[in-house]
């Protein structure tokens, strides 16, 4: 697998919808002439970690120098066509781990090499949670000493996975949820689905656009919706035999399985709000108020935090390659027990 992979359509900060402090963070970086060797980019999947470090990737690299790229100079051509040289993401083999090996082949060994035409060379790691204890440390030194031209993006869902030392040398921005009426907003008018469409998915994604987007997008989105609201209405009177069949039902999906759990946590959330409130004004799921309210009567607030802290679980056991079968029985059966 080549060491370097030029995206193909580098994005501008008009891509970037929300996340305004970090933007304007950037911008006045370049302005100031304070540009930092190394960053990381904290948020979950979805929440727009790429777009953001390609759009400042490319304004770093516009020969123009200003806070918004110009789009016709070499770099800014190079850079939307996929070939800027100096515009590095970093790729790993294997699923689950960044090696010790690909960290010192893409940067280590990389990094004394002078930038091929630009003023800055940049390195931007995908998935950098990734990263073994081997192949952070390796970072280190390209960290404590950087060339003046070397700049890394350290892009990840999972900031205390890194190394202290590795913190303390990054300039850390966590990614904030994106206002609702701008998902709204982008979902109606850019991706063209309909307002009650919108409203679910954004609902869903609690401020994750990519999130928001994917369930709005995805051809299998009224299947997944009716299929976990299902699963859900009959959990009480299922036999545990029941629920272990649903878990060859839920492998089957495109969507990532993540997405399937977060809807399912949609409707115990209103349970609390429901069981909190006793009013369904604040549910998510309104169509399944007497269903809900029938459940909200039975689960405990204990429950509801048993229930989400295991989807909770099941997330974080997937991330590390745990086998599939066996985290989502652990988490269906939890949910069985609770309610």
């Amino acid at each position: 697998m080549s060491a370097r992979e030029r995206m193909s359509d580098m994005a501008n900060f008009s891509d970037i919808i929300g996340h305004e402090d970090i933007v304007k963070h950037f911008k006045s970086s370049v302005e100031l002439g304070k540009v930092s060797h190394a960053y990381i980019l904290n948020g979950e999947k979805g929440s727009g970690k790429r777009t953001i470090a390609s759009a400042v990737a490319k304004m770093l690299q516009c020969e123009n120098g200003l806070p918004d790229p110009c789009g016709q100079c070499k770099s800014c051509l190079q850079a939307e066509s996929g070939n800027q040289p100096d515009i590095i993401w970093i790729r790993h083999e294997k699923s689950n781990v960044i090696s010790v090996d690909e960290i010192r082949t893409q940067i280590v060994n990389d990094v004394g090499l002078k930038p091929y035409s630009s003023r800055y060379k940049i390195y931007i790691v995908p998935d950098a949670q990734k990263m073994n204890i081997q192949a952070q440390n390796a970072l280190l030194k390209t960290l404590e000493e950087p060339p003046e031209y070397a700049i890394l993006m350290l892009l990840t869902n999972h900031v205390d996975s890194f190394l202290p030392t590795i913190l303390s040398r990054c300039i850390v921005m966590n990614l904030k949820p994106v206002d609702p009426l701008q998902v709204m907003e982008y979902l109606v008018n850019q991706v063209g689905v309909d307002q009650e469409k919108a409203r679910f998915c954004t609902d869903f994604a609690q401020g994750n656009l990519g999130k928001a987007a994917r369930l709005a997008i995805s051809p299998d989105y009224a299947e997944i919706k009716e299929d976990s609201i299902r699963l859900l209405r009959q959990m009480p009177d299922m036999e545990i035999e029941d629920v272990i069949r649903e878990v060859k039902k839920i492998g089957k999906y495109k969507l990532d399985v993540s997405d399937y759990v977060d809807i399912m946590a949609m409707w115990f959330r209103d349970i609390l709000m429901l069981k909190i409130s006793n009013s369904p004004n604040k549910m998510i799921l309104k169509e399944e108020y007497s269903v809900i309210k029938k459940q909200a009567s039975r689960v405990s607030y204990e429950g509801i935090e048993n229930i989400l802290a295991a989807m909770d679980k099941l997330k974080v056991r997937l991330e590390a390659n745990v086998n599939f079968d066996i985290a989502m029985e652990l988490m269906l059966l939890t949910v069985k027990e609770n309610m």
